[in-house]
């Protein structure tokens, strides 16, 4: 997998590798299918986390175990979306809002994980280039993932607070594609949030039984 690290083009003076380019592409079509709300999502998260872990093995232990929770993490949510008896009238899971518990719950976690990460990332300086923002991006990741799982409206903000961080934080240390693209990630969340906030108003409706998906 030694090409996955290889230069694959030139961008602004940017040295384009094969597996941030693959990763960042998988990563928008895996935004662009849950905007969708379609199962597809998740098998495509699952095969960036793949490419990413493949590309990280060997020489960064950290961002390779890092795209393992995330791969687990897809495997959970393509059995939650499968097995959910909520869905809208054209068979795709229904959005919902959090309640406050599920928030509080999932703020806890996140404020509480990053901090744990980040002090694993500090003690250990080989598993992260800059600990507590890599924590950050990290768990934000997760517990979006974990809403997106849950069919909670929330997933999108989550997502959009991630780039927050991670627009800046890409440009800054020199990585112009993947910021470009963080950049579009945040273009794809306000439309997806806004989808799903709407979709999550109208409420799942039954489907007449015997009627086509």
């Amino acid at each position: 997998m030694n090409w996955l690290n290889s230069e694959a083009f030139t961008l602004f003076g940017q040295h384009i590798i094969w597996s941030d380019m693959i990763g960042n592409i998988l990563g928008l079509i895996t935004l662009a299918l849950g905007w969708r709300r379609s199962l597809w999502t998740w098998p495509v998260q699952f095969l960036s986390g793949l490419v990413l872990f493949a590309a990280f093995y060997g020489h960064l232990t950290g961002s390779a175990g890092k795209q393992v929770v995330v791969m687990a993490v897809a495997l959970y949510g393509w059995w939650q979306w499968q097995r959910t008896k909520d869905r809208s009238d054209d068979g795709h899971i229904a959005p919902r809002f959090a309640t406050w518990q599920e928030r509080a719950g999932m703020l806890a976690a996140a404020a509480a994980g990053t901090v744990a990460v980040a002090l694993l990332f500090t003690a250990y300086p080989k598993l992260s280039w800059d600990p507590w923002p890599d924590a950050y991006i990290f768990v934000g990741t997760v517990v979006a993932m974990y809403a997106q799982a849950k069919s909670m409206v929330e997933f999108w903000i989550a997502w959009l607070l991630v780039d927050l961080v991670g627009v800046p934080l890409n440009f800054a240390n020199g990585y112009a594609f993947s910021g470009f693209v963080y950049v579009i990630y945040g273009a794809l969340v306000l439309w997806g949030m806004r989808d799903w906030w709407l979709r999550s108003r109208r409420g799942p409706r039954p489907a007449l039984e015997g009627a086509p998906a």
